[in-house]
């Protein structure tokens, strides 16, 4: 995966089209550009387990520790945080994935902040990378995690 070239495509326009191993594109944007007419089925990535804060409600040890552990690809329901103000947020809530893969999480480092992501977009674009996208996986699971430590398996 040749980062420099994501991460200038990327800084460049605020939003990236890239062609995964399983021949998926999936797009990438920078949270500010998301409209409500582009749906709602988006996903915030992040690189860190700190940046929860700055998109959730404050967590539980409990809930903080469930995504610190997952052992799979996981995408969390979570309560939003206030201060977001533009962003998919369905009734309070958003989803949000931690992605440990080294290569993607790479990719998100340096990007250096959150961004939310859209699956199977369709789009035509000139990137593309041999690396599977984490979220593809057979094995991806959905949890909702409230602040409280209430916990929901929505897919297992």
């Amino acid at each position: 995966m040749d980062h420099a070239q994501l991460l200038s495509a990327f800084r460049e326009k605020g939003i990236l089209h890239l062609k995964e191993g399983n021949g998926k594109v999936i797009t990438f944007m920078k949270t500010e550009l998301w409209k409500p007419e582009m749906g709602e089925d988006w996903t915030f990535l992040l690189f860190d387990l700190f940046q929860i804060r700055t998109i959730c409600e404050p967590f539980s040890e409990v809930s903080l520790d469930i995504v610190e552990y997952a052992n799979k690809p996981t995408v969390y329901h979570s309560p939003a945080n206030r201060i977001i103000k533009n962003g998919p947020i369905v009734d309070g809530v958003l989803k949000f994935s931690l992605i440990l893969e080294p290569n993607w999480n790479k990719l998100l480092f340096q990007i250096s902040q959150p961004v939310v992501v859209k699956i199977d977009t369709n789009e035509t674009t000139s990137h593309q990378t041999p690396i599977l996208f984490p979220l593809l996986s057979p094995s991806t699971k959905e949890m909702f995690l409230g602040p409280d430590g209430d916990v929901k398996i929505l897919k297992g």
